[in-house]
This record gives C-alpha cells, structure tokens and sequence, in this order.
C-alpha cells in the first residue's frame, strides 16, 4: 500500500489532512483503535477531525503517538520518527490542586457530542473569566484532546481522569 508522498506524517498532523491526502489510512485508523470509528461520521469528520492532531488521537485512542506515527508514515513510504514525547494528560494520580470543593461548575458534553456537536466553544466561552482557584469539571465519553490543549494554551492546569469505559471527567483550574 505504499503510495506517493503527498504530506509529510508528524503527531502534529490532523486526522482532517492525513485522510485528505491518503483516505485510504482510514481503515488503518480504525484498525488501530475502534475509538477511531467515529471519523466515519460526516459531522464529525468536518469537525473535530480538522482540529484533532495524530498526537491528540493516540490520546483519545490510548496508542503510543509513536506507534500510530510510524504506522502511518511506514504504509506511506516515510522513514520512522524516533523519541517522539507521549501526550501528558490522563492519569489516575490526583493533583495537588484537585480538590472536589473547588469545582465551580460542571459541564456534560456526552449529549451534544453525540449529537455531532463539539464542546469547545461552551468550554471556553465558560471559562473565558474564570477566576482563579476554582475548578470546572467537564464530562466526556472520550478524552477530548484537542480541547485539553486549548484550554492548556489559556493557562489552565488540566487532570482528565477515566471512571469507566467511555466516561472522562476532565479537571481545568486556573491558579492564583
């Protein structure tokens, strides 16, 4: 399946662009995580595909960003990146920060992204003054990624825990 070079494969890649240049990478996606399923909805593909990096689906889909970058560049006849730094974000160890009395407010987005929607407006538009020392908890079906990283750009110290198969709590405190 080894094909012209069309787009050079980083963990900073989007899925949007990765399967825009090689559409036949999709099956091989899927293959690696069934999280990846979801890129076969059109919604979803328009949306959160054009924001999501290689880097931000190993998280999601819980692979080592290496072994989905090398996959991907090897079927496309690029050489193999090494050293490449894993994403930091899901852990079961609570954070200093992390107190349960600290949660100022609490947002499911498990309706609306099944509904095809995204969360990332809400979130941000939540917490575009929020006031340091206070928690927003954010409950998701899956680690939203590209989020998490939006809201690390806005100063937020982020701990996203799984309580059970297809359910996240993510933690954003802001610090005085």
């Amino acid at each position: 399946m080894e094909m012209e070079t069309k787009l050079i494969i980083t963990p900073k890649t989007k899925i949007a662009e990765l399967l825009d240049a090689y559409p036949d990478l999709e099956n091989v996606l899927i293959d690696l995580a069934p999280a990846f399923k979801k890129l076969q909805n059109p919604v979803l593909r328009k949306t959160v595909a054009r924001v999501t990096s290689i880097r931000q689906a190993a998280a999601i889909g819980k692979i080592p960003v290496e072994t989905v970058v090398n996959k991907l560049r090897g079927l496309t006849g690029q050489g193999k990146l090494e050293n490449i730094q894993e994403n930091q974000g899901l852990s079961a160890d609570k954070p200093g920060w992390f107190d349960e009395k600290k949660i100022r407010m609490t947002f499911d987005a498990s309706e609306m992204i099944a509904g095809g929607g995204h969360p990332l407006t809400k979130v941000m538009q939540d917490l575009k003054d929020w006031k340091a020392g206070g928690i927003y908890e954010l409950k998701t079906p899956f680690l939203p990624a590209p989020l998490i990283d939006k809201v690390k750009e806005k100063g937020f110290l982020v701990w996203s825990l799984e309580k059970a198969p297809g359910y996240f709590l993510n933690y954003f405190f802001k610090a005085g």
